[in-house]
This record gives C-alpha cells, sequence and structure tokens, in this order.
C-alpha cells in the first residue's frame, strides 16, 4: 500500500506549506500592502479559517488512515505520529472554534477597527491576548505537523508493505 503512504505523506505536506505560507508569507503581505488593518484582518481571518478548517480535514483523514496496514510498524513511533495527529487536529480546531470565534465575538462587540480602540481598553487587550494564542496555537499545530511529516517519511521508508 505505498500509494496511502505517498498519499498520507502528500496531505501533510500540503497542510505544511499552506500553514507556512500563510503564516511566513500571506499574514505579514497584507498588512504591509493593504489599506487599513481592519481590511487586512478580515483577509487573514478568512484565510486563517481556510488552513484551520484543511489542518482539522487532512488531521482526521491522516489519524483515521493511521490504523490501516501497521503491520511491521514499530509501536512507539506509531502512538507517537497519532498523538501529534491528534495535535494537530486539536490545535485547528481550538484555533477556529474556540479561538476564533471569541475574536469574532470581541470584533462585534467593538464594534469599530480595532486600531481605534485606546491600548489600555479591556476588550483591546482580550482582543491582543487572544490574538496570541491564536498565533501559539498555529505554530503549535505547524510544529507537531513537522514531526509528523517526518514520522510519517521513515514509517514510508522502513516499511515495505505499508
Amino acid at each position: 500500500m505505498k500509494w496511502l503512504s505517498d498519499f498520507r505523506i502528500l496531505l501533510l505536506g500540503l497542510w505544511l506549506g499552506a500553514a507556512c505560507f500563510f503564516s511566513f508569507a500571506v499574514a505579514p503581505s497584507v498588512f504591509s500592502v493593504l489599506p487599513s488593518r481592519e481590511l487586512a484582518g478580515s483577509v487573514v481571518n478568512r484565510t486563517l479559517a481556510v488552513v484551520n478548517y484543511g489542518g482539522l480535514i487532512i488531521g482526521l483523514i491522516l489519524l483515521a488512515s493511521s490504523y490501516v496496514w501497521r503491520r511491521n510498524t514499530n509501536r512507539l513511533r506509531l502512538r507517537l505520529e497519532q498523538c501529534l495527529l491528534l495535535l494537530l487536529t486539536a490545535a485547528c480546531a481550538l484555533g477556529q472554534f474556540v479561538v476564533g470565534a471569541k475574536l469574532q465575538s470581541l470584533r462585534a462587540q467593538i464594534g469599530r477597527p480595532i486600531d481605534e480602540v485606546a491600548t489600555n481598553d479591556p476588550l483591546r487587550a482580550a482582543f491582543n491576548d487572544l490574538h496570541g494564542y491564536s498565533v501559539m496555537i498555529l505554530t503549535t499545530a505547524i510544529i507537531a505537523a513537522v514531526i509528523a511529516f517526518f514520522l510519517l517519511a521513515r514509517r514510508a521508508r522502513d516499511t515495505k508493505d505499508y
């Protein structure tokens, strides 16, 4: 089942590439190019949703497929791979459905561009904190994906019938 192994590596690589491209190219670029930070935030929010939903779906597919054709597999590495995929999936879900939802709610409560709110305003402080959590969660997902990618690649190389 070499094709399954290759497909799993491809899926994880696609998500990892998208997440890194978003983090290092899209987000910084839109804030430097678009005329308002509010507009840039909207673009980043929409793009991050695609990355999070993609990570959630791909993580679930990879996690489910990790239980197929497990012969000749180091159990410790397999469990580590599954834990990392679960971490990736959970981080994307947490980032989208908890932190992202709270950020949207705060934006609605504020009712005007975030840059117009005083830095000592409690809503602005809460927004900044949530933004920091969002960055940490995506970073965690990316790190888990990188490690899982190498585990998947090693398992594909080491296993003849996978």
